[in-house]
């Protein structure tokens, strides 16, 4: 029984291996390497469990949750974050679906010393921050700016989102702008972001944006790339009928 709950049931494998991921840009586990471009593929890894030490949003006992595995300064993590706004707007208000966040910043060197984002580590620290000045709520605020407003990092814009535009987030969504700037200048989350990156590698990430849909029942679902809507609220419509 066991072995069963780590596999995808038949109905929302075929929901998913059948999507088509547009543009989603995956990577080995050895930062640096060259990317390629893929589907949805199934990982043998072991995730940290989720506990109220994760960034989550909506019920904590959800019947489903979403793991994310992504990347501030990833394009397509730009355009998956309002699917899942989306996707929370539907069905996290009556806390069938949460949303959990965790940080996997591509700004590794690789051999020649290049960093694909070597803004994205420093961005998730600014998250992090967001949360020690104001909670759960000013994470996501954080968050849903960040990503509203970051070019990311794409030929028309390789350098991304200045980092100096991360104090003017923290001012927009309402927190103490010096306390912020402190915090961010501190490093302290640093190691904390480094250990979800490390995370993301055990449970087979491969790129970003990376997520699992987690049942109750031990079930995990893997989805590599920026699935559109409509193809996760299949998976979930499926995943809650057969939870029923």
């Amino acid at each position: 029984m066991e072995e069963q709950k780590s596999i995808l049931t038949v109905p929302v494998a075929i929901i998913i291996a059948g999507a088509i991921i547009a543009g989603a840009v995956l990577y080995s586990k050895t930062p640096g390497d060259t990317p390629q471009v893929a589907g949805v593929q199934e990982s043998e890894g072991v995730m940290a469990p989720v506990t109220n030490e994760d960034h989550i949003l909506g019920n904590p006992d959800a019947e489903i949750k979403i793991v994310e595995y992504s990347d501030t300064s990833c394009p397509f993590c730009k355009q998956f974050h309002p699917t899942m706004e989306r996707i929370m707007d539907e069905y996290g208000k009556d806390g069938r679906v949460a949303w959990v966040y965790r940080h996997f910043p591509l700004n590794k060197p690789d051999s020649l010393g290049r960093m694909l984002h070597p803004n994205a580590g420093k961005e998730a620290e600014a998250m992090e921050c967001a949360a020690e000045l104001g909670g759960n709520q000013k994470f996501w605020e954080y968050a849903s700016r960040l990503y509203n407003v970051t070019p990311a990092v794409t030929g028309a814009t390789p350098e991304g989102l200045p980092l100096t535009e991360l104090p003017n987030i923290a001012e927009y969504v309402g927190l103490d702008r010096a306390k912020f700037e402190s915090c961010l200048a501190s490093g302290r989350y640093a190691d904390e972001v480094e250990e979800d990156y490390v995370d993301g590698l055990n449970a087979g990430v491969l790129g970003t944006p990376f997520s699992y849909i987690i049942t109750k029942s031990g079930g995990k679902v893997p989805i590599n790339g920026a699935l559109p809507y409509a193809d996760i609220k299949k998976a979930i419509d499926t995943l809650l009928a057969q939870s029923q």
